[in-house]
């Protein structure tokens, strides 16, 4: 079975599509056929090789997909994941999980001494099991050309965060994300659809905007909006007093 994959030369700073035949048809245990009998040069990301660490992300045929969980056929494309710095072939940079979990502020600060019920558990328990692929961030059409947008791994966690009942105060965590956050979030879906642990981003983030605007926050683009939906209907011929 012949499979395609798109691979990115760090000496020359080129990408280009190769081709390779192949056995299996799992996408994994495919590129580690295509290394050890192959290329030894292909490189690729993974871990726990059973859907659980989320390293061995890929876009197949345009698609963000576990590699691990990925059955291939004929003629599929397999590129690197978007939206990130290539390193090699398959690899690309995730430093910035780090920088975007310190400015959402998503972690515990300031602990609560209230009682904690299976219940409560239960309200974070979806938002907690990101496995950080990355692949809500390649499918992002928002990332894809604001790269200052924090995005859905990190609206997730701060939503989690922020319904800690661990949490003691979680109006730093609301704080931080009013700008390149929640209100820059077009609400398309593309990375629920994607994401392999069933995390809703788009719902976390509407979850979330309900939180800011009960704190006093609102859509900033919606304030350069007046009552008339930012027309002026004197223009139209229309006297608001007195009719046409």
């Amino acid at each position: 079975m012949l499979i395609k994959i798109k691979r990115f030369y760090p000496s020359t700073s080129e990408s280009k599509v190769e081709q390779f035949d192949v056995k299996n048809t799992n996408l994994l245990q495919a590129f580690n056929e295509i290394k050890h009998e192959q290329d030894n040069s292909l490189t690729y990301r993974c871990g726990c090789k059973s859907g659980v660490c989320g390293s061995c992300a890929v876009r197949v045929n345009g698609v963000e997909r576990l590699a691990c969980k990925t059955v291939i056929k004929e003629n599929d494309l397999v590129e690197p994941l978007k939206n990130r710095p290539i390193i090699k072939d398959l690899v690309f940079d995730v430093s910035h999980e780090t920088f975007l979990i310190k400015e959402t502020k998503s972690f515990m600060e300031g602990n609560s001494d209230s009682t904690i019920t299976q219940k409560d558990i239960k309200t974070i328990d979806r938002q907690s099991n990101c496995i950080l692929c990355n692949s809500c961030y390649s499918s992002c059409p928002v990332y894809d050309v604001n790269k200052s947008f924090q995005g859905p791994f990190a609206l997730s966690r701060a939503l989690r965060y922020s319904k800690d009942k661990k949490m003691a105060n979680n109006s730093l965590i609301i704080a931080s994300v009013q700008t390149n956050g929640i209100w820059d979030c077009t609400l398309c879906g593309a990375c629920t659809m994607v994401c392999p642990q069933g995390i809703d981003p788009k719902m976390d983030i509407l979850q979330l905007q309900t939180l800011a605007t009960q704190q006093g926050y609102s859509n900033p683009y919606m304030q350069s909006f007046d009552s008339n939906m930012g027309f002026d209907m004197s223009d139209m011929g229309f006297n608001p007093n007195g009719g046409f």
